[in-house]
């Protein structure tokens, strides 16, 4: 269709078709009278097919009023691009972004400039991102819900308070994360001993409660064959060095074995916090480590790596992981052991279960924020004769 092209126009046409991105020029009767190569491309049909038409048969009538609409708040605003589609002669849609303008010549006829840029290649990069999206969405859903499990199994092989013998334990543990490296244990062996231990693994999360549930299988192995504490430590070590070499992972461990009265105890540390024995309202008594961190070298576990001791009724024996001692007030100053001993000796008049709360109190009024490590803590307290 033959259409009266403006002189204005015929001067800029040939640099128009130099650009890559579509230029549809309209007159005030909206028919349009010029397209550039590129337009061609986009639509898929020669410009001989286009001028002369109305710009909106080429849209249903619902697209255009949306066009239309858009053009309008565009003069408004002075925001003249949004983004739509271009229809094309198979019948698809291309996602463009239009921009619009309108121009009048020197003549005073008014004409719209609208250019359309191809965004396919980003729409169908969205699309990807969006499946990609969708898949990490699902594989996480899938973790959390192996996290939760996992949980749900490392709270169940928690130490539990209990009443042995002559002897009365409370247990606390809760990691930083889902789940974490901290382990306690508290496993009467057969009628004749009561074992307790608390264990850190190094690190958070997975890696380190696989390691952690690991060791905790060991050491169950190892009660059953009633070995004494100092050769578990050093099976434990050899076992992780060998088992897990080459890993970042070591870990540390304190461990008690008390007779069914309470009288007599066992004491066995490798690289882990001083243990405490508290006779009400008196300062601590601190049980060292004799050994040395686990899981890094041959010789950590010397040999005398066990301390005997007597205890009395009433006496409490408080075993925990660094998480309690290793926190930081909004000073940046750590509780430390020498904190903890001050906490332990304050609330050592209290019944024990109220103490292991109050220990857990005070040590979060002590810390500046939501915990950071993993926490263990079990209490022992001497009663009278056994039960």
């Amino acid at each position: 269709m033959e259409i009266e092209k403006p002189e204005w126009l015929e001067q800029i046409e040939g640099i128009l078709g130099t650009l890559n991105e579509g230029v549809l020029i309209t007159n005030d009767c909206e028919k349009i009278v010029f397209v550039n190569s590129c337009l061609e491309g986009m639509l898929g049909v020669p410009s001989s097919e286009v001028i002369g038409h109305v710009s909106a048969s080429f849209y249903s009538p619902q697209e255009y009023k949306f066009i239309q609409a858009r053009i309008d708040e565009g003069n408004l605003t002075g925001r003249n691009r949004f983004e739509f589609v271009l229809p094309q002669k198979d019948g698809g849609r291309l996602p463009v972004v239009i921009g619009s303008q309108r121009v009048e010549d020197p003549n005073g006829r008014e004409f719209s400039i609208m250019t359309f840029t191809d965004i396919s290649e980003q729409k169908r990069a969205e699309a990807r991102l969006r499946e990609a999206n969708v898949q990490l969405e699902e594989r996480q859903r899938e973790i959390d819900e192996d996290l939760s499990l996992a949980a749900r199994v490392q709270q169940s092989l928690a130490p539990q308070s209990l009443v042995w013998g002559g002897m009365r334990v409370e247990a606390y543990f809760h990691p930083a994360r889902t789940i974490g490296g901290d382990f306690g244990l508290v496993s009467p062996l057969g009628e004749e001993h009561l074992n307790l231990l608390v264990c850190d693994v190094s690190g958070h999360g997975v890696g380190s409660a696989l390691v952690a549930n690991r060791i905790y299988t060991e050491i169950l192995a190892q009660l059953r064959r009633r070995a004494p504490l100092g050769d578990i430590l050093r099976h434990l070590n050899h076992f992780v060095i060998q088992s897990i070499g080459g890993s970042v992972f070591y870990f540390t461990a304190a461990a008690a074995r008390l007779d069914r009265g309470g009288r007599r105890m066992v004491f066995a540390g490798a690289g882990h916090p001083p243990a405490m024995i508290v006779k009400p309202g008196q300062e601590p008594r601190l049980l060292e480590s004799r050994s040395m961190v686990l899981g890094a070298l041959a010789d950590a576990v010397g040999v005398e790596a066990t301390l005997d001791i007597d205890l009395e009724p009433g006496d409490r024996l408080v075993l925990y992981t660094d998480g309690i001692t290793e926190v930081f007030d909004s000073r940046g100053e750590m509780l430390g052991s020498e904190g903890l001993q001050k906490i332990v000796r304050e609330t050592s008049l209290l019944p024990l279960s109220e103490m292991k709360e109050a220990i857990l109190e005070r040590v979060g009024a002590w810390r500046d924020g939501p915990p950071s490590d993993d926490v263990s803590l079990v209490l022992l307290e001497v009663l009278g004769d056994p039960i």
